[in-house]
């Protein structure tokens, strides 16, 4: 029984593919991480010599890889991302191992937005898998789902502890499909494969399992598989300007001025000299004159890499501001927003926060909650406020314009942080679904 729902192929290109283990406390995802680390032989020998020391004789405690901190090792949970970095002679890898905890599901979604595949690992012996529909753990619900709405491109269960379990083969068949039923109902149509694995004994991690009821590939198999996001390059152009630097040249009608570069890492598009663009939120029209990369001059640049932008005419341009093809963009001042709440403050109707999109600042309002989603039943209940780690579309209405896409289209121009601005802690994430 193959439980891979895409079929598998060598990688596309030769890219890190950046991925990240989620899941409830205490599922084995450091455990997984340090598996794939050690038979990858991608730990350094004194850090071999130290774990064995630890150990005295017992077998290595493998999450000790990826939990850094005294508190992680002394509580035994993940309290922060710890990002590991290997590869084979396939692939090179980032991973980054978020914390199950619900008290630190912020730091989940901040690994998903800049993954390419999330490792959803399920705690076979927490599931009663002898009934006819197991109930998966909320965390595992909850991770799957941020995971979708955060546009992670591939999402893959792991089935972790089958060597805790007296029928292995019938246990994953029934977890397999309840996992198929979540995702279904869940819509998430990024399933990649549902992997049996054993981290502690390696089972399927790395090596084919040597079982007659599975035929599928291990989990690093399918990981070297999987494609890395691919940013477009084709159509209209977006670039946040992160830093404006200023040189010697002179161009257009700023003759005799500084030269003034504008940096950032495209969005989507390309861009070469002699390109119309528009400035936002100022909306003046210019040419390019000059790209650069990487200090030096070249001919374009395109999405995915980092250009410097030399303008035709001096304008006032500073760091927060957008630089897009003329009429592909549209300032708004109300927009409708996934909301992910993860902090012990509610999310209320009414209340004011500071938003932050790209590089900009500014401030907004929350106008109305149309709905929260339940994670047990994935059902739309009304709501006048979402609680931590509670999921709801909202309504927001900003102080000042920003150029917005639907975050369905452009994971950079439809994604936005929420900052309390008593607090100044990063209270949600929103992604755009339409602009008013």
């Amino acid at each position: 029984m193959n439980a891979v729902l895409k079929p598998t192929a060598p990688a596309a290109d030769h890219r890190a593919l950046r991925f990240l283990t989620a899941g409830s406390v205490d599922d084995g995802k450091s455990t997984l991480i340090g598996r794939l680390l050690f038979d990858s032989q991608a730990i350094l020998a004194d850090q071999l010599d130290t774990l064995q020391k630890r150990a005295a004789g017992e077998p290595i405690d493998l999450s000790l890889l990826t939990d850094g901190l005294e508190a992680e090792r002394e509580q035994g949970i993940t309290i922060d991302v710890a990002f590991r970095y290997f590869a084979t002679r396939k692939r090179k890898f980032i991973i980054a191992d978020a914390p199950g905890h619900e008290q630190y599901t912020r730091n989940m979604v901040t690994a998903a937005a800049g993954s390419d595949a999330a490792v959803v690992l399920v705690d076979i012996t927490k599931l009663d898998w002898q009934e006819a529909a197991p109930t998966l753990l909320p965390q595992t619900r909850r991770h799957a789902l941020l995971a979708h709405l955060l546009r992670v491109p591939s999402i893959v269960f792991a089935v972790n502890k089958l060597d805790a379990v007296e029928q292995p083969k019938a246990a994953f068949e029934a977890t397999r499909d309840a996992l198929l039923a979540f995702a279904e109902e869940a819509g998430i149509t990024e399933l990649a494969g549902i992997i049996p694995v054993s981290a502690l004994r390696g089972d399927n991690v790395t090596q084919p399992l040597a079982a007659d009821w599975y035929d599928g590939p291990s989990l690093l198999q399918l990981l070297e598989s999987l494609p890395t996001t691919q940013e477009r390059t084709e159509g209209a152009l977006l670039q946040p300007v992160q830093y404006v630097a200023r040189d010697g040249g002179e161009t257009g009608e700023g003759a005799g001025h500084l030269a003034r570069v504008f940096w950032g890492r495209i969005a989507h598009g390309s861009v070469k000299p002699g390109d119309a663009v528009q400035v936002f939120p100022s909306g003046e029209l210019a040419v390019v004159s000059e790209v650069r990369r990487a200090g030096v001059t070249v001919a374009s640049v395109q999405a995915g890499a980092s250009a410097g932008i030399v303008l035709d005419r001096q304008l006032d341009i500073s760091r927060g501001d957008w630089i897009a093809t003329p009429g592909s963009l549209t300032a708004t001042q109300r927009f409708s927003a996934t909301l992910a709440w993860l902090d012990t403050e509610p999310a209320t109707v009414g209340r004011k926060y500071w938003l932050r999109h790209g590089n900009r600042w500014v401030q907004a309002r929350l106008a109305a909650i149309d709905h929260r989603l339940d994670i047990h039943s994935l059902q739309k209940v009304d709501a006048q406020a979402l609680g931590v780690n509670e999921i709801g579309l909202v309504q927001i209405e900003l102080q000042q314009p920003l150029p917005l896409e639907p975050y369905l289209s452009n994971r950079v121009g439809g994604a936005l942080i929420v900052v309390d601005p008593t607090s100044n802690r990063t209270s949600g994430a929103l992604l755009v679904q339409s602009l008013a």
